[in-house]
């Protein structure tokens, strides 16, 4: 996951009195900060540094993959915040490169919308706080569709033949199916996996066309009138578009995390507990969110944030795709392949 607006009254204030601690620290104090490039705006750096004398030292990585490494051979020294993807945070902690979290050292933890917590991969909220959720979500255009699509189900409409753009992961695509029969994304039963599969055939004369790549851009041109799409291209789409309405499916949200953690043996962890509170003040929070263009996780920082942003206070279901063993995602691997053909 990657990647993007806001006031800036009440953070001197509140901060002036929420991190005094480190005032005379000095000036080589500093915060390493672990990540992938772009995650935060320049402005919320700056102003930590103002606020608390640490200055972050901005440190990124290109996959989850080498920041594991990277992190297990300082064996969880180096960095003293780092932010990653659901799934590599299960393995930090299971190898015990995670910090337990003092939550009495969090005072703005309260904000964190409780949608985004208990996950799998820290289910009791010990290690780890969201910081960004991508949410793929159906789009389309009210002027060009007949029916007045609720939940993944819809997309299986006569109506809507040849007319749905979709993404290309073959595991979200398989989940929307399994949510539209009352499945789990993650269902590891190869026999259910094989009719989920039989499920997705039957919306293959639907759809016009799968990509990855700016998959927003046949919605807007009109190859399609209905389109799943990323979390930064329904952004992007109602940039463009505004009278495009947006559905926060009813079986439920599939949605990914990205999530912070104070490594084990991180250098600074006062800094870092301070920086993840920092993080979580809502005029914080709102511009992170604004800057990267994932949904907000933090509850209170929804009413600054672009609405476009924010996921309506009556969804309460979701769930993230997870591993599965070998043979059921060889069966999702299959039900794709004769999908894509079947779309052909």
């Amino acid at each position: 996951m990657k990647k993007r607006v806001l006031a800036v009254v009440m953070c001197a204030l509140m901060a002036g009195t929420a991190f005094t601690g480190f005032k005379d620290a000095g000036d080589d104090k500093e915060l390493v900060l672990f990540t992938w490039e772009g995650m935060f705006p320049q402005e919320v750096l700056d102003d930590f540094e103002k606020e608390t004398g640490v200055k972050v030292v901005y440190s990124n990585f290109d996959t989850d993959e080498t920041m594991l490494e990277k992190l297990s051979m300082a064996k969880g020294g180096d960095y003293d915040i780092v932010i990653a993807d659901d799934y590599i945070l299960e393995t930090a902690i299971q190898e015990g490169l995670a910090e337990k979290l003092d939550k009495d050292s969090l005072e703005n933890i309260k904000n964190i919308n409780p949608l985004y917590q208990g996950q799998f991969y820290d289910p009791d909220d010990e290690y780890t706080v969201p910081y960004g959720a991508g949410i793929p979500l159906i789009v389309y255009d009210p002027e060009q569709v007949d029916i007045d699509i609720k939940g993944y189900k819809d997309l299986w409409d006569p109506s809507l033949e040849d007319s749905i753009a979709l993404t290309a992961n073959y595991r979200v695509i398989n989940g929307i199916t399994q949510l539209s029969m009352g499945e789990s994304m993650n269902e590891e039963d190869v026999d259910v996996i094989k009719k989920t599969g039989e499920k997705l055939l039957e919306l293959a004369p639907n759809v016009r066309l799968i990509q990855d790549d700016n998959t927003q851009n046949a919605l807007l041109n009109g190859e399609a009138s209905v389109a799943f799409l990323y979390t930064s291209q329904v952004t992007a789409a109602l940039a463009e578009n505004p009278d495009l309405k947006v559905v926060y499916p009813e079986e439920g949200l599939g949605f990914g995390i990205m999530g912070m953690f104070i490594p084990s043996e991180a250098p600074d962890k006062d800094a870092a507990y301070s920086f993840m509170d920092y993080i979580m003040q809502p005029e914080v929070a709102a511009k992170c969110t604004d800057y990267i263009g994932y949904y907000s996780t933090n509850k209170a920082a929804d009413e600054l944030v672009n609405p476009d942003l924010v996921v309506p206070d009556d969804v309460t279901k979701g769930e993230i795709v997870q591993n599965v063993s070998q043979d059921a995602d060889a069966q999702y691997q299959k039900n794709w392949t004769e999908f894509k053909a079947a779309c052909d």
